[in-house]
C-alpha cells in the first residue's frame, strides 16, 4: 500500500514538472514548510534556489529548475497522493518528495551551497 502512495506520488510530481511558479506559490511554500518535520530545512533550500534563480543570482539548467518548480508545487498543492489534512500521514508524501527532489539535485546543491558560501564570505 505503501508503495502505491509513493508511485502516485511521483505520478503526480511529473505532472507539477510542468507548472510555472510565481511569487505567491514560494509564499505557500515557505508558509507549508514548517510541516515537513525533519525535510524543512532541505524544502527551504529548495525555495531559496528558486528564489535566486527568479532573481537571476544562481543560474541551473531548465531540467534541474522544473524539479524545483515541481516539488513547490506538488507541496502547496490541495493533491497529493495522500491528502494533507489526515494527521501525520499527510505530509509524509510532501516529505518524500522533497527527499526524491534533493536526491536528483544533489550535484546542483552543492554547487549553489558552495557559490553562496562564497557569496557571504565565508
Amino acid at each position: 500500500m505503501k508503495k502505491g502512495y509513493f508511485n502516485k506520488a511521483i505520478l503526480l510530481f511529473e505532472l507539477f514538472r510542468k507548472h510555472r511558479i510565481n511569487d505567491d506559490d514560494l509564499a505557500k511554500a515557505e508558509s507549508k514548510s514548517a510541516y515537513l518535520d525533519e525535510k524543512v530545512e532541505e524544502f527551504r533550500l529548495l525555495i531559496s534556489m528558486g528564489k535566486d534563480v527568479f532573481a537571476g543570482r544562481y543560474h541551473m539548467n531548465k531540467w534541474n529548475m522544473s524539479i524545483i518548480a515541481a516539488t513547490i508545487a506538488y507541496v502547496i498543492s490541495p493533491l497529493d497522493a495522500i491528502p494533507d489534512m489526515i494527521p501525520l500521514m499527510g505530509w509524509m508524501d510532501d516529505a518524500t518528495i522533497v527527499a526524491y527532489a534533493v536526491s536528483k539535485l544533489t550535484d546542483e546543491i552543492k554547487k549553489y551551497k558552495a557559490l553562496t558560501q562564497v557569496n557571504l564570505g565565508t
